[in-house]
This record gives structure tokens, sequence and C-alpha cells, in this order.
């Protein structure tokens, strides 16, 4: 059986993207791994709305990507912060072979660019 006979219900590749395949959700990835936790400061440095923001970080909560961990500063009210789990930082290859492509491919020319340990390499390279 060739490879365009096999069924493409149920792949991991067809599945994967539905979950972070989605502009914000990399974007509040790519976020959580720098340390951002606060849905204030989610808001604030994506600028999603609160809705839209609301709806990705349930998302990514429920595919178990983020989970809600409880805080309280004292004499404040309990709050929640977002964190990545094991799973999440599953993710940071993914995250990282996105940003290298898009040095090498995306960024604008002069931009200070991110150094990799791997040699840039393919057609992309400005």
């Amino acid at each position: 059986m060739g490879w365009l006979e096999t069924s493409t219900e149920n792949r991991t590749v067809q599945r994967t993207p539905n979950l972070v395949g989605e502009k914000w959700s990399l974007l509040l990835v790519r976020d959580a791994m720098n340390g951002v936790r606060s849905f204030d400061d989610f808001r604030r440095h994506i600028g999603l709305s609160e809705a839209v923001l609301a709806d990705r970080l349930r998302t990514l909560v429920a595919a178990g990507i983020l989970e809600t961990v409880a805080y309280r500063e004292p004499g404040g009210r309990t709050g929640h912060e977002y964190r990545l789990t094991p799973e999440g930082w599953d993710l940071w290859p993914a995250m990282i072979a996105l940003k290298q492509w898009g040095d090498r491919c995306t960024a604008d020319p002069g931009a200070r660019r991110w150094r990799s340990v791997t040699p840039a390499a393919g057609p992309c390279v400005r």
C-alpha cells in the first residue's frame, strides 16, 4: 500500500496543527517558554482580545500543553497563572526549528538574527 492509499484520518500530523498550528496558539506557547505567565501579561505582550486569548488558553489547557496554577500574592486575591506542562515543553524543538527557519527565510534584511548551533542551510539564506 502506497502513501497516497493510506487513510489520512486521525493522523498526528493532521491533529497537531489543530492544537498548536494556529498563529495565536504558537505565540502563546512561545511566550510561555519565555516566562510569560499571567492572562494580563499574555494580553499585553501579544495584543489579543480577551475573548480570543481566553479561548486559546482554554484550548491549550484542555490539550495538556499548559496548566493553570493558583497563586496568591500577600494581601491580594487568588489568581491563576499559566505554565507549560512537560508536553508543552516537548514543543521546544519545533519552536526552535520555526525560529531558525524564520531567521533564514523571513527575517528583514539586516535584522539581528538569533545564532543557532547548526549552520544555516538551504536556498533561503540571504
